[in-house]
């Protein structure tokens, strides 16, 4: 919701870009009237609909709620002005205070709309007579008030609305938001959000994955080797080692490696995931390309991810070699292997898994500035992009699958601290 919030009021936003895209296009095209000049050459009506489209129009928890999918939207059938323009009597045998506006849509039906005064009373289609009630259509009276208000909302309360006259709108109203999984369209591209998340998906669980088993398959048998030889030269030697690699960010480590293994030494290739002609190739070879672009980003990713694991396995290892059941374990003539393996171990892997559960989130996964370096189209440059282009369906879908895998990875972490830790017992 916070986010949401900041999305609203930051400058630079899909309308501010849409208005801008139109007035280069109007400066173009012509000279244009004063009118499309403040409104960057839109006219009144496409501005509404921006407004409309975006949420604009609606107070931000309204906007919020409609995101959610838990406050209808309306969808317009049409709009049209009623009062002294545009109305036509019904018929002399009714009541003259009884008027009826004609209003039309793109999509050519045209609604009447029969008002009493300055109250609604009915809204038919012309062409077949039926009322829109009858297809779920609902009516409402637009006051002079509403229009005032729109006009000093798009010129941020200044100067005074012309005297347009009153509306009528014709809607329906649906439930269209998360809950009912519609993550909405990117404001840039158009295209859904969930399917630009899912196009990305993979890229972020196959550097996830490769991450993931590199730092478990290395760093579990480091720190047990730490453990045992605590304060030797292999203790101090890969602890200087792991944490000069924590200590260089992957963004930097990946322009150097670029520089020299790329550009200069031409060892790998600078950028992207897979050459061109990649489809024509055959599947050997695909796989070696792919492998072949792999080799740096991985690099980066890995480089930094040893200290921590390595360092939680030395150390809850050792808090337990000291323990008191392991020196019995001895003392009753268990060997020291099968004390630190069968005892020890497993009671050090409880630190372990807490994080265990987060390797869900490897499918949300990467670095944005990694990504950004190597022209990796994964799930963090796809945030970054959303980001800087203010593409605010992008930034909150992103956010949003993020924001419930890494609650899902937390309960997974509980169930696997239940299964290691013989102490925890789930009832």
């Amino acid at each position: 919701m916070l986010v949401f919030a900041i999305t609203r009021f930051v400058p630079g936003g899909p309308l501010d870009r849409m208005l801008q895209e139109a007035s280069r296009g109007a400066d173009q095209g012509g000279k244009r009237s004063a009118s499309n000049q403040a409104q960057g050459g839109l006219s009144e009506e496409q501005l509404e609909e921006l407004e409309e489209q975006f949420g604009l129009d609606q107070p931000v928890l309204t906007a919020y709620g409609q995101w959610l999918g838990i406050v209808p939207r309306e969808v317009h059938l049409s709009k049209g002005e009623y009062g002294d323009r545009g109305d036509e009597r019904i018929g002399s045998d009714l009541d003259p205070a009884v008027t009826a506006a004609v209003v039309l849509r793109g999509d050519g039906r045209a609604v009447r709309v029969t008002r009493r005064d300055e109250v609604v009373i009915s809204a038919t289609f012309v062409q077949s007579g039926k009322p829109i009630e009858g297809e779920g259509w609902k009516v409402r009276y637009e006051t002079e008030a509403d229009r005032q208000e729109r006009y000093r909302r798009r010129n941020s309360g200044n100067g005074t609305a012309p005297a347009y006259a009153p509306r009528v709108v014709i809607y329906q109203t649906r439930y269209s938001g998360i809950l009912q999984g519609n993550l909405g369209r990117s404001t840039v591209f158009g295209d859904p959000v969930h399917q630009m998340i899912f196009d990305r998906m993979p890229i972020a669980a196959y550097f996830g994955l490769l991450t993931a088993i590199i730092t478990y398959a290395i760093c579990l048998p480091l720190g047990v080797l730490k453990a045992l030889k605590h304060r030797t030269w292999i203790d101090t030697t890969s602890s200087v080692l792991i944490f000069l690699g924590y200590s260089i960010p992957g963004f930097a480590l990946g322009a150097i490696l670029l520089v020299h293994l790329g550009a200069r030494m031409n060892l790998f290739p600078l950028f992207g995931l897979t050459s061109p002609g990649f489809s024509q190739l055959d599947p050997w070879v695909q796989l070696k390309d792919i492998a072949h672009h792999t080799v740096l980003p991985l690099l980066c990713y890995v480089i930094g991810s040893f200290a921590m694991l390595t360092m939680l396995t030395k150390n809850s290892l050792m808090d337990n070699l000291a323990a008191d059941y392991v020196r019995t374990a001895v003392a009753k003539g268990a060997s020291y292997r099968r004390a630190v393996f069968t005892h020890a171990f497993r009671n050090s892997m409880i630190p372990v898994a807490t994080s265990l559960g987060s390797l869900v989130e490897i499918f949300i996964g990467g670095s944005i500035l990694i990504e950004t370096v190597f022209d990796i189209q994964g799930f963090g440059l796809l945030q970054y992009q959303a980001v800087i282009a203010r593409d605010v369906p992008v930034i909150m879908g992103t956010l949003t699958v993020a924001a419930f895998l890494m609650l899902l990875g937390q309960v997974i972490s509980d169930f696997l601290v239940a299964m290691v830790d013989p102490r925890i017992k789930f009832e």
